[in-house]
């Protein structure tokens, strides 16, 4: 190779270093996890029941950080029904959040898998019109039908793609707990509706996504035991992606 070729080489390196830089890595303020957040919540009874957002802000009090939000939860609502709904389109309009949350029945029929992905798309780029973004909840089918439970991540899995929405994998963490603990009592009496330890399985969920903060070990509210604590963190930092030691697997200490 000839001499010249050299320079041309490492100038190529450093405009490349330059742009990883700028472009993929981002600012430092971006690198670093949000000490506070306002978020939008917009779903149903399944948000509303034990009201989530109020938990994903105790758990964030806890560590020092700050959850404002504001909910519109009418029961049996759709992200369809929202579309529809003056009120969430007013919320959404004059709130300048951070994220806006959303969620809808399990959606795990093929007719009910479109309309999510649809409204989705539209919620998605009404967010980023008032300078937010869009996460999807997955949630749960009723306990009569619990084997729907794959189905349902992946409908909504597919709706946060088509959507470039961000995912908020809380029933995967349920699913994650029950395979480990079979009899965990995440839902409420009714059987489709979350008991108060099913919400904070969604809550450290949710939490754990938007603030990019530690799940294992946190202090866990009052009536729920050590171990069942452990077992849900574990199953909600797993379903985040998070690589815990084996040795914690099902939240094993």
């Amino acid at each position: 190779m000839g001499g010249g070729y050299r320079p041309a080489v490492i100038r190529l390196l450093g405009a490349l270093a330059v742009a990883v830089a700028l472009g993929l890595g981002g600012s430092s303020a971006e690198a670093q996890p949000p000490s506070a957040l306002r978020v939008l919540f917009l779903g149903n009874s399944l948000t509303a029941t034990n009201d989530l957002p109020a938990t994903v802000a105790r758990i964030a009090s806890r560590s020092g950080r700050r959850l404002e939000y504001r909910m519109v939860a009418p029961g049996g609502y759709a992200l369809e029904d929202h579309w529809n709904h003056d009120e969430s389109r007013a919320a959404l309009a004059g709130g300048r959040w951070d994220v806006v949350v959303m969620q809808q029945g399990p959606s795990a029929l093929p007719e009910s898998q479109a309309n999510l992905r649809e409204f989705a798309l539209r919620w998605s780029a009404e967010a980023r019109a008032s300078g937010t973004r869009l996460a999807l909840l997955t949630v749960w089918p009723d306990s009569y039908r619990r084997g729907a439970l794959t189905e349902v991540i992946a409908s909504y899995r597919r709706a946060a793609t088509r959507a470039q929405a961000e995912l908020l994998p809380g029933g995967d963490a349920w699913r994650r707990a029950w395979h480990c603990e079979p009899g965990t009592p995440l839902y409420g009496r009714d059987g489709f509706h979350p008991s108060e330890l099913g919400t904070y399985t969604a809550a450290l969920v949710v939490y754990g996504r938007l603030f990019r903060a530690p799940l294992v070990g946190g202090k866990p509210p009052s009536g729920v035991g050590p171990r069942t604590a452990q077992l849900v963190q574990w199953a909600a930092a797993t379903s985040l992606g998070r690589r815990l030691p084996r040795a914690r697997r099902c939240g094993r200490v």
